[in-house]
């Protein structure tokens, strides 16, 4: 199964691993699913991670999440999105993350973006709790 993870999964992921995004990370590492991304998905990753309030909580400075950073540029698939059109009303900035789903044409995106999870009647999008009922 191929998988756009919003970057909200990831980071709540990894600030609180027994929640549903950290079970849906580490079936990722575990790997019951390949894992799809771009360049914005990623440069807005390492943003996030770099705000004071989540570094402090991960505990992880900016030498760990470059680190991070790399290996999900090594495990991931990392599609490019140029020339692709994906249109999120609500939020044009979750645009790059509905033309990654796009370009790859993977199975689902899951997100817990309301703006994202709003277009599920035209595209594959699964909120965390609805993906991990349909892996485990």
């Amino acid at each position: 199964m191929r998988v756009v993870l919003d970057s909200n999964v990831f980071i709540s992921g990894l600030m609180i691993p027994q929640s549903i995004p950290g079970r849906i990370v580490a079936a990722w590492r575990s790997g019951q699913f390949d894992l799809i991304l771009s360049e914005p998905m990623l440069s807005e990753i390492s943003r996030v991670l770099s705000y004071p309030k989540i570094s402090r909580r991960i505990r992880w400075d900016e030498e760990k999440i470059a680190r991070y950073i790399s290996l999900l540029r090594f495990e991931a698939d990392i599609v490019n999105i140029d020339g692709i059109s994906a249109d999120v009303p609500k939020d044009p900035n979750d645009s790059p993350i509905l033309a990654t789903l796009i370009a790859s044409k993977a199975d689902c995106l899951v997100s817990g973006d309301g703006d994202l999870l709003s277009l599920s009647a035209q595209h594959p999008v699964l909120s965390p709790s609805g993906f991990i009922a349909k892996i485990l």
